[in-house]
């Protein structure tokens, strides 16, 4: 478990050096009071472990420019990390002071010798929404102030990059949503693929929207023990009634994968059952070759502080493709 006593501690992503295990993690200080602010000063934290329970906290190691204004000189978010000829790359979600508060996402990236001190690729984000396909804030602007429950954010984060499995360059997938869609029902698949993890291309969304999903957040896709699988999380009060009320009110959800690219059936979606609060959960495969999820608990919409890593989760995969408590 990796609980910070001064600190709130959300969602997470793993690499791995081959010895130890690095926690890249979403950290706001808790003398902001409510966490409800926690998103708009968000940090980067970083640990490391060997047997992913036991945890060294490293302190933060990446955050907003401070020199602004730049497209990431609010808050960091959710990303993931790679390693390409002979360095570390992450790809982050990134708020600006642009006047948009949190609703205007976008994908940067940096670079690491060393898995701590990163370093900005540039100063422009790594890639842009396309209207064409996916929701932004020009194509569903919502109201410019006050209260407005029919405001979509340009959803537009946690970035999931990965080898192209032919050895053909590397894949994006993007948190986004469906422009055609309507709220709660619009959560897609973006998908972007570069040669060189500088130069992208976007393309169409692997998935098709209307499976009761407002957001997949925080996209996982593994080979859990000979299958596919792909995993993701979705806040209940993001979901529609009629996903609600078939599936119930869960946090963590998988699809049952045709491979790295999908594409995938929604619809299909079940939920972890035994975790229901798990969110933002990374699949890390440990060193006795037994998968886990490694997350927290979002219990916030109840009033309870759980903002901690907890212990490590064994799963599989059943029959149907779907994972599960091991």
């Amino acid at each position: 478990m990796l609980q910070l006593d001064d600190a709130w501690v959300w969602d997470s992503w793993v690499a791995d050096d081959g010895e130890r295990f690095h926690l890249f993690f979403l950290q706001a200080p808790r003398s902001l009071g409510d966490p409800g602010l926690r998103h708009l000063h968000a940090t980067v934290g970083h640990a490391t472990s060997v047997d992913l329970v036991n945890w060294d906290y490293l302190g933060k190691c990446f955050g907003p420019t401070e020199a602004g204004p730049a497209f990431d000189d609010l808050a960091i978010w959710t990303g993931s990390v790679v390693r390409a000829e002979g360095r570390w790359l992450m790809f982050y979600t990134a708020v600006s002071q642009a006047g948009h508060h949190v609703f205007d996402q976008r994908v940067g990236s940096a670079t690491s010798d060393d898995l701590h001190t990163w370093r900005r690729v540039g100063p422009e984000p790594t890639l842009h929404v396309d209207p064409q396909w996916y929701k932004t804030l020009s194509t569903h602007p919502g109201p410019t102030s006050g209260p407005d429950p029919e405001r979509s954010s340009e959803t537009w984060r946690d970035p999931l990059v990965f080898a192209d499995p032919a050895g053909s360059g590397w894949h994006m997938l993007i948190s986004a949503r469906d422009v055609r869609a309507a709220k709660n029902d619009d959560g897609v698949i973006a998908h972007a693929t570069s040669p060189d993890l500088q130069t992208w291309v976007l393309r169409p969304p692997l998935c098709a929207s209307g499976a009761g999903f407002g957001q997949l957040e925080v996209l996982q896709n593994q080979r859990v023990d000979g299958r596919w699988v792909l995993v993701f999380t979705c806040h209940p009060q993001e979901m529609t009634a009629e996903r609600t009320a078939q599936s119930g009110e869960y946090c963590t959800w998988s699809v049952p994968s045709p491979g790295p690219l999908g594409p995938w059936d929604i619809r299909l979606a079940r939920p972890f059952t035994p975790e229901p609060d798990l969110f933002a959960a990374p699949l890390v495969r440990g060193r006795d070759g037994v998968w886990v999820l490694v997350g927290f608990r979002n219990t916030e919409p109840r009033g309870v502080d759980a903002f901690e890593i907890i212990d490590p989760i064994p799963v599989t995969v059943d029959a149907d493709g779907y994972l599960v408590a091991r």
